[in-house]
């Protein structure tokens, strides 16, 4: 099985397309299979959320293009910018992850929500379901900038690795002196 796990800035050759919709673009571990089939395993280090378009580079050699798949989503249009304004904070106040259209008129997608839906249309948006890629914001702390690392490829996570986990309620290994 081909093991993803060396993120790409640009590549003079594609191998292979591996199509996921968001949700499992946001996963550190995954099995799945590219567009032609062959299995494959990606390990990406925690929070690393692939983008449509991002190379990344297998434990082979070969380069494989992420594609964002189309996913059941809501369109989210207002007849003034300010309401669309007053849908996203509204959004973001309930920590929703929102898709920011850049198509001109201005729209926001989400995740279908039968409640978010609700609120919505009471905010007095048009609510609509579409078939679309969802391609969220990453967030002021979600990593979607850059500090002039372009031209060098990031391993990600080529070996996973176990961490122990510690919580409050462990007890420590030696008793503290006082």
């Amino acid at each position: 099985m081909l093991t993803l796990h060396t993120k790409l800035p640009h590549s003079d050759h594609i191998d292979g397309e591996l199509r996921l919709p968001f949700d499992l673009r946001e996963k550190s571990r995954l099995r799945a299979k590219l567009i032609s089939g062959e299995d494959v395993a990606v390990f990406t280090v925690r929070g690393t959320v692939l983008r449509d378009g991002d190379l990344l580079r297998g434990d082979d050699g070969r380069v494989v293009r992420i594609v964002a798949a189309d996913e059941a989503t809501y369109r989210v249009e207002c007849a003034t910018p300010h309401l669309l304004l007053r849908c996203a904070f509204h959004l973001g106040n309930r920590h929703t992850q929102a898709h920011i259209g850049s198509d001109g008129a201005g729209f926001l997608r989400i995740r279908q929500d039968a409640v978010l839906k609700e609120m919505l249309v009471g905010l007095g948006a048009v609510v609509s379901e579409e078939f679309a890629v969802f391609e969220p914001e990453a967030g002021a702390y979600g990593g979607g900038h850059r500090h002039g690392d372009e031209g060098h490829s990031h391993l990600l996570a080529p070996v996973p690795l176990r961490q122990r986990i510690h919580r409050p309620s462990d007890k420590p290994d030696k008793p503290d002196a006082a």
